[in-house]
C-alpha cells in the first residue's frame, strides 16, 4: 500500500457520531467515488457466520451471540460501556480483520479514487498512513446529539458517552485536509461533497 504506483488515490473520511458522514459518503459514491466503509466491513464481519464470530464467541461466550448467530449488539455496547477491557477485546479482533479488508477493497477498488471512510480515523494512526487526503465531516455538538437521539432514541447522557469514546471535534479538526460543514441542509452538503469530488479527481488524475 505504500506503493504509489499501485494504489489508488485514497481520502479518508471521517467525523464524529450524528455528524452525517453517510449522507457525505453515500453523494460521493453517487457521483462514482469508490467507498470502502469500515462500518459495513464490521457490520459484515459480526453478522451470521461472519469472519469474527467464532473468536467473539469464543473471548465473550454464546451470551453475545444473537439468536440468528450475529453478534448481539446490544449486549455488546452495554458491556463495552461499563467495562473498557470488554471494549479492548472486541476491537483486538475486530480492528485487525477491518484494517486487512479494507486494504484489500483499497486495492480492488474501481472507481477514480477512494473515499475511505472510517469513524475512528483520527484516534487510529495505520488508517492515517494510507490515506493521501483527511476530509472531516464537521458539526456542532449539540446537532449531534439532536441528530443521533431522534435516529437512536438514545438520551443526551448516552449520546455524550459515546461521544466521549470518539476523538474530540477539535482533534478532529486539527488533522483534516479538507472540512464538509454538516450545520445546515442536505442541499448544502452535497454541494460541498460535489467540490471536493471535482478537487479529488485531479488529484487523482495528476499523481
Amino acid at each position: 500500500m505504500n506503493d504509489l504506483a499501485h494504489r489508488p488515490y485514497i481520502v479518508g473520511l471521517t467525523g464524529g457520531i450524528g455528524s452525517g458522514k453517510s449522507a457525505a459518503t453515500e453523494h460521493f459514491a453517487a457521483l462514482g467515488a469508490s467507498v470502502v466503509d469500515t462500518d459495513h466491513i464490521a457490520h459484515a464481519l459480526t453478522a451470521p457466520r461472519g469472519a469474527a464470530i467464532d473468536a467473539i464467541r469464543n473471548s465473550f461466550g454464546d451470551v453475545m451471540i444473537a439468536a440468528d448467530g450475529s453478534l448481539d449488539r446490544a449486549a455488546m455496547r452495554a458491556r463495552a460501556f461499563s467495562q473498557p477491557d470488554a471494549r479492548r477485546q472486541l476491537e483486538a479482533i475486530l480492528h485487525p480483520m477491518i484494517r486487512d479488508e479494507s486494504a484489500r477493497q483499497c486495492r480492488a477498488a474501481g472507481g477514480p479514487y477512494v473515499i475511505l471512510a472510517v469513524p475512528l480515523l483520527v484516534e487510529s494512526g495505520s488508517y492515517r498512513q494510507r490515506c493521501d487526503r483527511i476530509c472531516v465531516v464537521d458539526c456542532p455538538e449539540a446537532l449531534q446529539i439532536e441528530r443521533v437521539s431522534r435516529r437512536s432514541g438514545l438520551d443526551e447522557a448516552q449520546v455524550r458517552a459515546i461521544m466521549a469514546t470518539q476523538a474530540s471535534r477539535q482533534q478532529r479538526l486539527a488533522v483534516a485536509d479538507d472540512v464538509i460543514d454538516n450545520g445546515g441542509s442536505l442541499a448544502a452538503l452535497q454541494a460541498q461533497v460535489d467540490r471536493l469530488h471535482a478537487a479529488y479527481l485531479a488529484a487523482a488524475r495528476a499523481r
